[in-house]
């Protein structure tokens, strides 16, 4: 019993002690009680991420996390396509553009350039000006701060790698001047890596093409 009544006493005097030393921490822990209307609702499905938008930016993570090169690698696509000559297809994600796709793709298509289209445009040059003129246009300018590099260069073809100032992202994009009378120049400008790209491509192509429209290129569209 004597025994008994020591432990009893020695336990009361630690928890007496420890009370005191973390009374402060006790006294100022204060609980967070979240009310029903902040809790989520996991019934609505407004709140629920798409699968197929998961799958998405795992793989996107998982390419920026895999890998230290954050250029990407190149795509073994690119160039005038043999069977049906054309420029590639825009994949489904949206971080490209190209005069290929379908009119009616609003994400994707974008229309060819004509080089003697233009107002300022006195004299039609040929081909071999017009593409001298892009080059240049190309070298001279950095939309969105992209250096480029020009990596191909053909009698009627340009393959321009744009990379970018932070994290060296890499897009690639092509120029095609078609055989024929018209003086029709075909493009595609694409993002190797991720799903969207806030429409740089997009406005690298509208930039692109008003300088070149100082020299008397004009869109076949409104674009």
């Amino acid at each position: 019993m004597a025994s008994m009544a020591a432990s009893q006493s020695i336990c009361a005097f630690k928890n007496s002690r420890y009370k005191k030393a973390h009374n402060h921490k006790i006294s100022t822990f204060q609980p967070i009680v979240i009310s029903q209307s902040q809790q989520p609702d996991k019934k609505k499905p407004e709140q629920l991420i798409p699968r197929r938008e998961i799958i998405l930016r795992s793989s996107e993570l998982a390419v920026i996390g895999a890998i230290f090169s954050f250029s990407g690698k190149k795509p073994d696509y690119l160039g005038v396509q043999k069977n049906q000559p054309a420029l590639a297809l825009c994949p489904a994600t949206k971080n490209c553009i190209s005069t290929s796709e379908n009119i009616s793709d609003l994400t994707h298509y974008a229309p060819p350039w004509n080089y003697n289209g233009g107002r300022n445009r006195k004299k039609p040059v040929t081909r071999e000006v017009a593409m001298e003129e892009l080059l240049q246009v190309i070298k001279s300018m950095k939309p969105d701060k992209y250096t480029p590099k020009i990596v191909e260069k053909k009698e009627d073809y340009v393959l321009v790698e744009y990379e970018s100032p932070i994290l060296g992202f890499v897009d690639d994009v092509e120029f095609w001047f078609p055989p024929g009378k018209k003086s029709i120049v075909e493009y595609r400008s694409a993002s190797r890596i991720g799903s969207f790209d806030f429409d740089i491509n997009r406005k690298r192509i509208k930039a692109l093409r008003q300088e070149l429209e100082k020299k008397g290129w004009a869109s076949e569209e409104k674009f």
